[in-house]
């Protein structure tokens, strides 16, 4: 091989060498060729078992990042353990629709943007971090000095549970609920609960008595009830067909009556001609003509109740109604 081949091949290796490690190192930091990469940390106070290095970073579910280190920070004035996890994030997944080609993560913090960690699988015991906004929480900042942005963690669903459960006055409660068992016990080994089912026996036997006796009751008034309805239907029968000639007869007594009227009326008017107006005998001829009078009044009224009400023959005259 000549010199210059020599030289030649050498230079290409170097070139394709620095290519390769220009590419790994812009995979390595995550960007790809035309994508925006943003390294970001997240503090965890509680464990962080199952979360590895490479673990996805999510927002609501689409996948926009992994996790890159996780540190176990010791805080020597306060004695306690923080997790310190970093994650780089990448817009390879999320379309941008604004003008603004600026990073906002500090503006989603702010409208509530919180890391949380989610199981990826039950079986394997998987964790990943889940981001999604949380306006209602109030953003709670570890004080860690670093160059990168923090984003806010918020407690798991079982961590909150816990915290709950923490907060309850277990004694206290288990006190209660034992009173309360204890007077539950004395009640139901009281006399009077004891006396309570045969109470409620003697109150169906009650009960069944009045039932039977009702039943009987019924039984013996049953046929009489019929027999009386059957009457009073047959005398109200008997009296519907009666009443149209009593009525028909009553009109014409009424008739002959007023018939009498108007000739005693004449014949008066020819006495009074006769007879001085204040002799004994008009006194007493006014007074028979006001009792006829009064007569065809009542025969009147008589007459108009059968009209109306017939049925007043059984039952009498029935009140009118003010």
């Amino acid at each position: 091989m000549s010199e210059k081949s020599h030289t030649v091949a050498i230079g290409t290796f170097v070139t394709g060498a620095i290519l390769i490690a220009v590419t790994m190192v812009i995979f390595a930091l995550g960007t790809g060729f035309g994508e925006r990469t943003e390294k970001v940390i997240m503090v965890f106070n509680g464990s962080v078992k199952g979360l590895s290095v490479g673990a996805p970073v999510a927002l609501r579910g689409v996948q926009i990042g992994q996790v890159t280190n996780i540190e176990l920070m010791l805080d020597t004035d306060s004695i306690g353990l923080i997790m310190l996890v970093e994650a780089n994030l990448n817009d390879k997944n999320i379309r941008r629709l604004g003008k603004n080609t600026e990073d906002i993560t500090d503006q989603l913090i702010a409208r509530g943007l919180r890391a949380q960690l989610r199981t990826q699988s039950l079986l394997t015991g998987l964790l990943y971090i889940q981001l999604d906004f949380h306006p209602g929480t109030k953003p709670v900042l570890a004080d860690v000095k670093s160059e990168h942005i923090q984003i806010p963690t918020i407690p798991t669903d079982l961590e909150e549970l816990t915290r709950k459960l923490d907060e309850l006055d277990l004694g206290k409660l288990a006190d209660e609920v034992q009173g309360i068992v204890g007077a539950l016990n004395a009640f139901l080994t009281s006399d009077s609960f004891q006396a309570v089912p045969a109470q409620l026996q003697q109150a169906l036997e009650e009960v069944t008595a009045l039932s039977r006796q009702l039943q009987a009751q019924v039984a013996v008034s049953g046929p009489k009830l019929d027999l009386a309805l059957d009457g009073a239907k047959a005398t109200l029968d008997g009296a519907n067909q009666e009443l149209p000639q009593i009525s028909e007869l009553v009109e014409k007594n009424l008739n002959v009556l007023n018939q009498a009227i108007t000739g005693f009326e004449s014949t008066l008017r020819n006495i009074d001609g006769l007879v001085a107006p204040n002799s004994p005998t008009t006194y007493q001829l006014n007074q028979a003509l006001q009792e006829v009078t009064r007569a065809s009044r009542a025969i009147q009224a008589l007459a108009t109740t059968l009209q109306e009400q017939p049925e007043s023959l059984l039952r009498g005259k029935s009140e009118e109604m003010p």
